[in-house]
């Protein structure tokens, strides 16, 4: 059984949603099974602005401006979404928890699901591993899995960027 089977890809999978907004429901749900969520969804007509709603809320733990403000947004939203975490077995993944009731739309399990891997995430690797990227004028948000957890930047794109931009002012 995994111990963590929340934090990573929950987290990655809500720094997805936020830095490049799918245009549609269908998008949402291929980012879920991209990460590897098989349980299927009702299919609702407000999921697409939901979700959306889920993820805004996200944003504003990420950046809180303090760790005790990050903890205080992150535990509204957990009294909100979670509930009483429970053993399953679906779909030949093994034993696993969830952290949500049966039968939830899209938008109540994605809520679950991203705030308990963020609790885990940050609770596990540290509070500082969640931020937006330093390279100027990108916002994205980056999760850090790094092992030395140092990681500044969004992309390697963005962190050539930023190079580039401290070598000229030197020079």
């Amino acid at each position: 059984m995994q111990l963590n089977p929340y934090g990573e890809y929950a987290v990655l999978l809500a720094a997805s949603l936020a830095n490049d907004w799918p245009s549609d429901r269908s998008g949402i749900e291929e980012r879920t099974r991209d990460v590897g969520m098989t349980m299927p969804f009702p299919d609702l007509p407000s999921d697409h602005a939901q979700v959306r709603a889920v993820i805004d809320d996200w944003l504003a733990v990420v950046d809180a401006p303090s760790d005790p403000q990050r903890a205080l947004l992150l535990n509204v939203q957990l009294a909100t979404a979670a509930a009483y975490p429970r053993l399953v077995d679906h779909d030949n993944e093994g034993w696993h928890l969830h952290y949500r009731d049966d039968g939830q739309s899209m938008p109540q399990v994605l809520r679950s699901v991203i705030c308990t891997g963020t609790a885990l995430h940050l609770t596990t690797r540290g509070m500082h591993r969640l931020h937006r990227c330093e390279a100027d004028p990108c916002v994205n948000v980056v999760v850090d899995i790094t092992r030395n957890g140092r990681q500044k930047y969004c992309s390697v794109r963005c962190a050539n960027r930023a190079a580039v931009r401290r070598h000229r002012t030197r020079g």
